[in-house]
């Protein structure tokens, strides 16, 4: 237990954190696993709507790694990969 009241603060500011990183990092996580099944279970170029998913993903993972939630990177490395997997 924290005695003085800045180590009070900050526990509870730390939890506040916590409770948010692990939101985004779930909402990150969901976009990328919706936009895969997306590009899986369409053959041939993306159409318009699938584009701007793609688009918004992206966007999701330079705020993301803005954020410190995750490295640069590793958002530059998964936003690679999103994209060869969908120009497939």
């Amino acid at each position: 237990m924290p005695h003085n009241k800045s180590t009070k603060k900050r526990v509870k500011t730390n939890e506040v954190r916590r409770q948010r990183n692990i939101h985004r990092r779930k909402k990150m996580r969901r976009a990328i696993r919706d936009l895969r099944a997306t590009i899986a279970s369409t053959e041939g170029p993306l159409s318009g709507d699938q584009v701007q998913e793609l688009t918004t993903v992206t966007r999701l993972l330079d705020r993301m790694a803005g954020k410190g939630l995750i490295p640069a990177a590793r958002a530059a490395r998964l936003k690679s990969r999103l994209t060869r997997q969908a120009q497939a």
